[in-house]
């Protein structure tokens, strides 16, 4: 399906944004039955939670990748382009590829069904379609929202992750951790295997009824994976050590945080199961590369300025992202300063109760979000030490500036949204390593 001429996926996504969120199954899976189904021309693992799932798929996907597979990546959102969500061994899809099959989903979808497909259920079904014509040998799928009936569950796993669940998205999951479990579990499959690191009870228990009612092959990696010992080694990463029931593991990890020791002891558990159904070439020592390979923008993501100065960014966007992050700055001995923004559906009142506390100065600005938070109405929340600036960039000048010249040991930390921390990172990308 090749693109028109000066088509760039953007302006056809747009067109699709104002659709919304449309949570069902019945025309996306349409679609692929006419497209000949071509999330069933490769093995798959369907990863769903409400934080730690991209870590885990990122982990995952590079631990298939050192062990020679060609492996398909699908995860969302994106930090600063949309072709970042869609990946083959670490390389994202080409922007005139990407907008060639768009283009012919959206007229597909409308002579099919009579409308445009929503922009989640284009972007996951060009997915699906790139993977099967590229002939990958395994993808890893992040879940987007929820996960029974999220279009990326229309995905045939041969192996089902859970990540820890939370509260976000109640709005469509429900309110308690028990119906937000429930939908998760709806990516379980029947006589299929499926590893979860959830240890909170109500949740648990949800997923464990879940697994049962359907007969899927549940286990608690939670339960199966020993976390011996986590070393912070710097701003370049930790060692972990990990004891599973099949061996013992001393990893180098470039991602940063312990919560990150969760999403690797997951992500090792499912290298090992996967070794199980035919992928025997994912052994400790793919494991051991693709964990040290592995990068993940944005989460706990630090950039060191010319002027020594450090910039933490951190997609921590609810609740219990919020608290991963308190953690981690409690670790640091030093000064820092926030650059905050974030979306009016989240619950950013326990989220800057978290973070204030934590923070000498603070920037507050407007992720580029029709759902962002004003500034203005953040301010009281932070008290008398905060600064609004709407506009994100001057944001940024203004939360630099705050230490002064030779301010190099304070540190700015930015998060609130994946949309602001997307933004700031594309202003910040001459100083990233390897950009």
């Amino acid at each position: 399906m090749p693109a028109a001429p000066d088509v760039a996926p953007d302006s056809i996504l747009s067109r699709l944004e104002g659709l919304g969120i449309k949570l069902g199954l019945e025309r996306a899976g349409a679609l692929l039955a006419a497209l000949g189904e071509p999330q069933r021309r490769f093995p798959s693992v369907l990863v769903a939670g409400t934080n730690g799932k991209g870590s885990t798929s990122a982990l995952l996907a590079a631990m298939a990748r050192a062990a020679g597979y060609r492996t398909g990546l699908y995860t969302s959102p994106h930090l600063e382009s949309v072709e970042e969500r869609l990946r083959i061994d670490g390389r994202p899809i080409e922007p005139g590829r990407f907008a060639g099959l768009l283009t012919g989903l959206v007229e597909l979808a409308e002579r099919e069904t009579g409308s445009p497909p929503t922009y989640f259920e284009a972007v996951t079904l060009a997915a699906f379609v790139w993977f099967a014509e590229e002939q990958v040998d395994l993808v890893v799928v992040e879940v987007g929202l929820g996960g029974r009936l999220d279009a990326t569950n229309l995905a045939d796993p041969i192996l089902s992750l859970i990540t820890p669940i939370g509260f976000d998205h109640q709005e469509y999951l429900g309110n308690t951790l028990a119906s937000i479990a429930r939908e998760k579990a709806g990516i379980l499959r029947p006589g299929r295997p499926a590893l979860v690191w959830i240890e909170e009870p109500e949740a648990a228990e949800s997923v464990r009824q879940a697994a049962a009612g359907i007969g899927a092959d549940l286990h608690f990696a939670s339960e199966e994976v020993a976390v011996e010992g986590i070393e912070f080694e710097g701003w370049t990463g930790q060692r972990v050590r990990l004891a599973t029931p099949l061996r013992r593991y001393d990893l180098q990890l470039a991602l940063l945080g312990d919560h990150q020791a969760k999403n690797l002891g997951l992500a090792v558990r499912a290298a090992e199961a996967l070794g199980d159904l035919g992928f025997e070439r994912i052994d400790a020592q793919a494991i051991a590369e693709g964990a040290a390979a592995c990068r993940w923008p944005g989460r706990l993501e630090s950039i060191e300025l010319p002027d020594g100065r450090r910039v933490l960014l951190d997609a921590a966007h609810n609740p219990a992202g919020a608290a991963v992050l308190a953690e981690f700055l409690d670790r640091l001995d030093r000064p820092v300063d926030l650059l905050f923004g974030v979306l009016a559906d989240k619950d950013y009142e326990e989220m800057i109760g978290l973070l204030a506390p934590r923070a000498s100065r603070v920037v507050l600005t407007t992720p580029a979000s029709p759902r962002a938070k004003a500034p203005e109405e953040l301010a009281a929340l932070f008290g008398e030490n905060a600064i609004v600036e709407p506009d994100p960039a001057r944001a940024l000048e203004r939360a630099l500036a705050l230490g002064g010249p030779g301010a190099g040991e304070g540190l700015l930390v930015v998060c609130g949204s994946i949309f602001l921390v997307g933004e700031i990172r594309k202003l910040l990308r001459p100083y990233i390593s390897g950009s």
